[in-house]
């Protein structure tokens, strides 16, 4: 197998008959030698705008590979491949390992696809989750959001998928691949339901409403596996003996049960506010972690798209952007979470508390682009070495913008917010959101640091990408629930570095920041009790 990359196309020509021709042309062969020809990478060139290009890898026979490579050896595009590991593969032949009382708290993307993992390997996991099964969390959600009726514990933060099921579902990280994590999570993606091009695009998303199907087909294979699935059972203790975890305490609709393990992976969600308090009396090791808030902004999608690509096609998918800068005072403010084509939604947890997030479509088909515009939050801003005062300073923020909009979503056009003033009307943006709306000033409930590096944010951005600090912007908050305020420390085995069998993973834990990323710490930490059962080598963390 050869591997051919920056293979540039026009964008409006992107069949793989085309390519096929392009790639021939490129290596000075016909096309029927090129055979069994798949894209491994697809990116958009808009550098040149209105000139716009896709550039691809392409993996594909021929005949006498390395004849054909000797002969084009100054071509430095072309390459033999080089294969990623197969971890299916592997699991399939790994031996079942027994019953090893493994418990995984939290459904997200880490607790989901560490609990696959150990259940293709034949341990049969149990799993549980605070929130319900995504079909019936998905009525609570719609419920909130058209009658403004929340549950504490089955909303758009806690309940299967985590909070990255009401998202964009992008896929994208930095994380390298050399030990095939990346394309076993791809793959099992697309295995229960996303579409296959997450495989090879560059900036991969799901949208949120593929993802409830995905997440719900992964579900009922870990429970064909063996594993079990508990759902509206939340962790309220630990059961520990000496340095050791042998069980944890749990609520449901039966009570309170305990339940024994041997090992307990704690793939919490950033919002498990009230497990970090119980993690803190039990004394598990944890620090402060650096994290940042701000608020929503929304454009006309179409007018990102011009600014972006220089032209308006519907050939086009809609337009990303990413943006970062540095305020007057030297924090980091930088646009998180984009969503072309998407929505700003309500996600709040807490009654009382008001919260935002960003959330798309599979086909990014709204006609607004909005993402989370936010600024460094430091220790110094919410006064406190206490372990939890990051939760404190947000929850404090939130109920203020609660109070803004009695509950409803705050909507501000961006003249105003830098004025200071209420929107009497909307400009050129009408709000797209999920949940109610109003009128409201969100920047008098941000402290003045935010305040100003928003703007400061929103001016440099909008040198970059025309129009992004118009007067009709739409601002929307509050954007506080970015990442998780704490660590639960662990060492160089996974484990909690005061707790022996506990294994804290991806976001909620502070190892991760975003769905791809804490489905691969969740992974790394199967992987690693895999090692331990079969004396095999042992991962570092």
């Amino acid at each position: 197998m050869l591997v051919y990359s920056g293979l540039k196309l026009d964008y409006k020509h992107q069949s793989l008959g085309e390519i096929r021709e392009k790639l021939a042309k490129e290596l000075r062969c016909s096309p029927e030698e090129v055979r069994n020809l798949r894209i491994e990478k697809k990116s958009l060139d808009a550098r040149k705008k209105p000139d716009l290009y896709y550039v691809y890898q392409v993996a594909f026979q021929v005949k006498g590979e390395t004849a054909f490579l000797k002969k084009r050896g100054k071509n430095r595009n072309l390459k033999l491949h080089d294969p990623v590991i197969d971890l299916y593969s592997m699991a399939r032949e790994a031996k079942a390992c027994g019953d090893h009382k493994i418990v995984v708290v939290g459904m997200g993307p880490a607790g989901l696809f560490c609990a696959y993992y150990l259940a293709l390997l034949g341990l049969k996991p149990r799993l549980i989750d605070r929130g319900k099964a995504v079909e019936e969390r998905s009525q609570d959600v719609e419920k909130f959001w058209q009658e403004g009726i929340l549950n504490p514990e089955s909303n758009v933060s806690f309940g299967e998928g985590g909070a990255g099921t009401f998202s964009d579902g992008k896929l994208n990280t930095g994380v390298k691949d050399k030990t095939g994590r990346r394309k076993f999570i791809l793959e099992t993606f697309v295995r229960f339901g996303a579409r296959e091009n997450i495989l090879y695009d560059s900036k991969p998303h799901i949208g949120t409403d593929v993802l409830r199907s995905v997440v719900k087909n992964m579900r009922e294979e870990i429970m064909a596996l063996g594993g079990q699935v508990s759902f509206s059972t939340k962790m309220t203790d630990l059961i520990l003996e000496g340095d050791r975890v042998v069980g944890l305490k749990v609520e449901n609709d039966r009570g309170t049960e305990e339940i024994p393990c041997q090992r307990l992976i704690l793939a919490l969600g950033h919002s498990a506010r009230d497990t970090f308090a119980m993690l803190l009396d039990r004394k598990v090791s944890m620090e402060q972690k650096a994290f940042a808030m701000g608020v929503r902004v929304q454009h006309r999608q179409e007018d990102i798209d011009l600014a972006q690509y220089g032209i308006l096609d519907p050939a086009l998918p809609p337009s990303p952007y990413k943006c970062t800068a540095q305020t007057e005072d030297g924090r980091g403010v930088y646009s998180f979470c984009m969503c072309p084509g998407g929505y700003v939604v309500n996600a709040s947890t807490e009654e009382g508390g008001l919260v935002v997030n960003g959330m798309s479509d599979a086909d990014r088909d709204s006609k607004n682009a909005n993402a989370a515009i936010l600024v460094a939050v430091r220790p110094e801003d919410f006064g406190s070495q206490d372990l939890l005062a990051g939760v404190e300073f947000q929850r404090k923020l939130e109920k203020e913008m609660y109070q803004v909009c009695q509950g409803k979503i705050p909507v501000q056009t961006y003249g105003d917010f830098c004025r200071g003033t209420l929107s009497p009307k909307l400009g050129r943006v009408s709000p797209c959101v999920k949940g109610k709306w109003d009128f409201g000033q969100v920047d008098k409930s941000l402290p003045k640091f935010m305040r100003n590096g928003i703007i400061n944010g929103m001016v440099e951005f909008g040198k970059r990408i025309q129009g992004f600090d118009s007067q009709d912007t739409l601002v929307l908050g509050l954007e506080s629930r970015t990442s998780s305020p704490v660590r639960i420390l662990r060492g160089k085995d996974f484990q909690s570095l005061s707790l022996r069998g506990l294994y804290p993973c991806g976001e909620g834990a502070g190892y991760a920041g975003g769905i791809m990323s804490a489905a691969m710490d969740g992974l790394r930490v199967a992987m690693n009790i895999q090692s331990e059962l079969t004396g095999g080598e042992v991962e570092q963390a």
